[in-house]
Parts: C-alpha cells; structure tokens; sequence
C-alpha cells in the first residue's frame, strides 16, 4: 500500500483539534489543539504542522445534523474547511463526525485520562478518530481493489 501521510481536523469555533497518521496509514494519533485567534494564525500554526509531517490531505470531520442534513454549523466547518485548504494548498475530505465527541469523551474515561474542563484533550480525540475512521475506510476500500 502507498505511504500516506494525512491531517485530520476536528474544527471548532474556539479549537482545532489535530490528529496525524503513521506513514503506512493504519494509525491515527492525536498531535495538538489549536486554540483559535483569527483565521490567518490558524493557518499559519496547520501550515507549520503540515510541513512539518509532509501531509499530503486534508481530513476534516464535518458535524452533519442527526438527520443527514448540512446545517449551519456543518457550513461553517465546509467554508473554513475550504479556505484552509486552498491556503494549505492541500486536497480536502470530509468524515461524518456525528457524535464524535461523545465516543472521544469515552475513549478518554476508559483511558482515566478525561477531564470535563480539559476541552483540548477531547477535541484532539475526537480529531484522532476521524482521522482513524477515514483511514479505515481508505483501506477497506484498496482492499476492494
């Protein structure tokens, strides 16, 4: 299988949660939180991150509503999804991130490691298992191949 190496982004209003793979694409691990200023700082900060493990895509986790729509917090994340990509010069992708906040904060409790008040920590999760459901669904369908 060809060497992969992906960001995946939990973008929120506040936070950017980062998650980054091993080069053979089998693991997602989480990397950091961006803790949001303004748009250019975002970029700057990805773009170090980018360059830094020779990303090659993009993968942002996109909060559909319960009901498979695009509401107005999934525009949000496509628009500045969008933006970053075109600075970053990066090819995009998206994940259904529905309730991936909930299974980090699970994630974290198993691992003793959750805190309510630490919201970094879970947006960094909730980054390393989007990463980690599109990696799977990237093998599975090579496999297919």
């Amino acid at each position: 299988m060809k060497r992969i190496s992906a960001l995946g982004l939990d973008v929120g209003k506040r936070r950017v949660g980062v998650a980054g793979c091993d080069g053979t694409g089998l693991i997602a691990t989480g990397l950091t939180t961006i803790v949001r200023t303004s748009f250019e700082q975002d970029v700057q900060q990805l773009k170090a991150i980018a360059d830094e493990r020779e990303a090659q895509v993009l993968v942002v986790g996109l909060p559909y509503s319960l009901d498979g729509s695009i509401g107005q917090t999934a525009q949000y994340v496509q628009q500045f999804a969008e933006r970053l990509a075109d600075a970053l010069e990066l090819p995009l992708e998206y994940v259904d991130e529905r309730l991936t906040t909930v299974e980090a904060e699970e994630q974290l409790k198993a691992q003793k490691r959750f805190n309510t008040r630490n919201k970094g920590l879970i947006d960094r999760q909730a980054a390393t298992i989007i990463l980690q459901e599109w990696l799977d669904q990237r093998r599975s369908i090579q496999s297919l191949v």
